[in-house]
């Protein structure tokens, strides 16, 4: 931390677009000038930008070398399964991050969980940061876009480094995906044929159970390098990845929520009575500590397992969302289709359901 660096830090929000050198505040027009309309430049003009139905908008476009070192962002719960997250590094043209909002915040069921990690934190009422260092070589470019039938209002800010030598940092990944539900006797697929050189960092896994009973019995297994039919890595459990243990159980409190520097439970949705009949949960691990390093390739996958009578397993047929990050020498890969919105969709009873006539919040005339 006292290490003197080459480098210089900039910041890109509404209020500099372009993160340049004494560029802050000069706005005079923007979604905060009617309520500055008595006091001008300066006075929070432009905190936040609207995004039209269907619209992808650049949040930041920067030459390097650098490194985004935080990123802070909030809009309103209904937005966090319609928008996606995008990022690009040294010009490519396929995303090496692209991810639903909430989920890269590991709050991927539309409701609010406070998240106390090392990498993520999510604060009241969704105030969204994240703590993953992104270096890049020559550029870096992340969008976000509206994927539901109304106006977003967004407010963020990303901070970053410039200069300094990135020539032996990997690129930072992110990939979602989902099984809604999973495939009887098939695993769920968190990372498939990855190529190239790096190492794994994280996994947030919003979890439906669809059945009565236990979910956590699945092994999570990594394949690396020329592993094929057998994993080098295999775990013991959901749970005991996730740093749990006897069903995450506190006698007496039933699901007991986490949220710890390197793992945690924290979101566990109980049934309500009515339209939202089964449980849902929230889980993370960060391999800061303990990364997962590959040579040439990598592959992950999960088993979702249950109980049935005689103490034998029972495969279940649950709805597994996963977001895997994880570090590569290049600046693209192999990943799996764009989801469309209908592929996003939480099915969670009236909680889900967006008000199709909502707008922005209007401010005074």
């Amino acid at each position: 931390m006292s290490r003197l660096r080459s480098v210089r830090t900039r910041s890109i929000s509404p209020e500099n677009f372009d993160g340049s050198a004494g560029g802050g505040g000069r706005a005079t027009e923007g979604t905060g000038a009617p309520c500055a309309r008595d006091l001008g430049p300066g006075w929070k003009i432009s905190p936040s930008v609207d995004i039209a139905p269907g619209d992808t908008f650049t949040l930041a476009e920067i030459d390097g070398p650098g490194k985004i070192t935080h990123i802070w962002i909030t809009t309103h719960t209904d937005n966090w399964r319609t928008l996606l997250l995008r990022a690009y590094w040294d010009g490519a043209d396929e995303p090496a991050v692209e991810v639903p909002y909430g989920d890269l915040f590991c709050n991927g069921w539309g409701q609010f969980a406070q998240v106390s990690s090392a990498m993520i934190a999510a604060n009241p009422h969704g105030g969204f940061n994240s703590y993953w260092p992104m270096p890049f070589r020559t550029s870096a470019r992340w969008t976000v876009e509206n994927l539901s039938p109304v106006p977003v209002r967004i407010y963020y800010q990303i901070t970053y480094e410039l200069n300094g030598d990135h020539t032996d940092d990997g690129y930072f990944h992110a990939q979602w995906r989902r099984s809604n539900p999973l495939e009887y006797l098939k695993t769920h697929t968190l990372l498939d044929n990855i190529t190239g050189t790096g190492h794994y960092v994280g996994t947030y896994i919003a979890w439906g159970v669809n059945s009565n009973g236990w979910w956590g019995e699945g092994e999570v297994k990594f394949y690396l390098d020329d592993d094929d039919e057998y994993p080098t890595i295999c775990g013991t459990g959901t749970e005991d990845y996730f740093g749990g243990a006897w069903n995450f159980d506190v006698p007496g409190n039933g699901y007991t929520t986490y949220s710890t520097p390197y793992l945690g439970m924290p979101q566990v949705i109980r049934p309500d009575g009515l339209y939202a009949s089964q449980q849902r949960f929230g889980l993370y691990r960060w391999h800061i500590t303990d990364p997962i390093h590959f040579a040439t390739r990598l592959r992950i996958e999960v088993q979702a397992l249950g109980w049935r009578s005689g103490w034998r397993y029972l495969p279940l047929r649950d709805d597994i969302a996963s977001t895997s990050l994880f570090y590569l020498d290049r600046p693209t890969t192999n990943r799996p289709p764009t989801p469309s919105a209908d592929d996003l969709e939480i099915h969670l009873g009236t909680a889900a359901v967006p008000d199709l006539g909502a707008t922005p919040p209007r401010l005074p005339d």
